[in-house]
């Protein structure tokens, strides 16, 4: 009878269970973007550091090529890029070809030992 009375006055609304339901369901969405978000940030930040690295290793490797021949042999590097310090490991080694020397960098921030680049790259052993 009250089911009668509720849709003879016109009177509709939820049920407590059906609006609890509705929240549950709203708190897990609320919970998997959360999370997804987090997610996001934390790879949005790795690519930035790689990106980084990757810009200044191809730099040192181009401000390798603009110089005398440089001495084989490995060398660490301070660099200081977007407010952050970073740490370049260079190796210069003969290649097999007499004429160029083999150049790896791997970059790293400055207070991280985990390396964001690595890259390997040519330059003339002696000016022609």
């Amino acid at each position: 009878m009250s089911n009668a009375r509720r849709q003879a006055a016109g009177c509709q609304g939820f049920t407590l269970l059906e609006v609890m339901i509705a929240l549950a369901i709203f708190a897990t969405l609320a919970a998997a973007v959360l999370s997804a978000s987090q997610f996001v940030l934390k790879q949005s930040a790795s690519l930035e550091d790689r990106l980084f690295g990757a810009w200044l290793a191809d730099n040192q490797l181009s401000e390798l090529r603009l110089q005398a021949i440089p001495a084989p042999g490995q060398q660490r590097l301070s660099r200081y890029l977007d407010r952050r310090d970073w740490v370049l490991q260079q190796r210069i080694a003969p290649a097999r070809d007499g004429r160029l020397l083999q150049v790896e960098i791997q970059v790293s921030r400055g207070d991280s030992a985990t390396v964001a680049h690595r890259t390997i790259g040519w330059i003339r052993s002696h000016h022609e």
